[in-house]
């Protein structure tokens, strides 16, 4: 590790996060009847603005919006109703200027629509399938994150294979931050995230988390979801609603190896988490700073 890091900044429309100062924290609010984390308990529009607006108390610096649900089987969504769960929760939401909201969608009409209403960053799983996505990103001069996905939601977890993952989900991001950038969505408004638990085994993805400082060299921030994901309950032989301190486990190493923002469900836990991860990071960072100022 370099005594310095570089300076990592996110521009998200009018909003701009230095990620080199700490580690952000994005809340999952499911606007769904069938996420796999929660059973639909945020569902209702009053719901989910509750929800929300519990999470931003707890800490969240995102709050990360999704209508469809990605876990393996799930029924696809339709544009129209994807936005008719999500208008009503955007628009309370973005009404508090503290708030900083992401949509989760791969759909461009729905990111289109969401942006419109005060919505600052997309959450896209699918790295840009849909070809209109770029230039909706690149018009609204909104934030984007670039998740790595093998295959589709439906088929992901349909034995994955891998050479050598942490190189080959490195290759394919970096092909789809080029793609944004030519479609002109600056890089300084791009975040890439290795798509943990998508498209890969139980192995495939502690060996991603182990391996992620070979994903900062593509020069942008690294987003990390794990929370209540299928591996840690492999793992653990636990329950998705048991998955707690195995999730803050693997987010905490996540943002010693390099993560700048980390995707919970749980928000308060991690926080506390992230900020001891942040210390032991800054702490590694005055150790090699020390050596080498020490260096002949």
């Amino acid at each position: 590790m370099s005594p310095e890091e570089p300076e990592m900044i996110w521009r998200c429309r009018d909003r701009v996060f230095d990620l080199s100062a700490r580690t952000l924290v994005m809340g999952v609010v499911n606007v769904t009847p069938d996420s796999f984390s929660d059973g639909g308990r945020f569902f209702a529009p009053g719901a989910a603005i509750a929800h929300a607006r519990q999470l931003q108390a707890e800490g969240a610096d995102l709050l990360d919006l999704g209508a469809e649900s990605t876990r393996p089987g799930a029924a696809p969504v339709t544009t129209a109703e994807q936005i008719r769960r999500l208008a009503s929760v955007i628009e309370a939401l973005a009404a508090d200027p503290r708030a900083c909201l992401a949509v989760d969608t791969a759909n461009a009409e729905v990111a289109d629509r969401a942006l419109e209403l005060g919505a600052r960053v997309v959450n896209d799983v699918t790295a840009l399938a849909d070809p209109g996505m770029a230039a909706i990103v690149a018009r609204r001069g909104a934030g984007l994150v670039l998740m790595h996905l093998a295959g589709t939601p439906a088929t992901m977890q349909q034995d994955p294979h891998y050479d050598d993952v942490a190189r080959e989900v490195r290759e394919r991001l970096a092909a789809r931050l080029e793609s944004a950038r030519t479609a002109g969505v600056p890089a300084e408004r791009i975040v890439l995230d290795p798509g943990i638990g998508f498209g890969k085994t139980v192995q495939h993805n502690f060996e991603l988390l182990a391996r992620l400082e070979e994903l900062k060299s593509l020069g942008r921030p690294l987003l990390i979801g794990v929370s209540r994901k299928s591996f840690l309950g492999t793992a653990l032989d636990l329950p998705v609603d048991q998955r707690l301190e195995g999730g803050l486990a693997a987010a905490a190493v996540a943002v010693f190896l390099g993560a700048r923002i980390v995707r919970t469900h749980d928000v308060a836990a991690t926080v506390r988490a992230v900020r001891i991860a942040d210390a032991l990071r800054g702490a590694r960072r005055h150790e090699a700073r020390r050596h080498e100022a020490l260096r002949p």
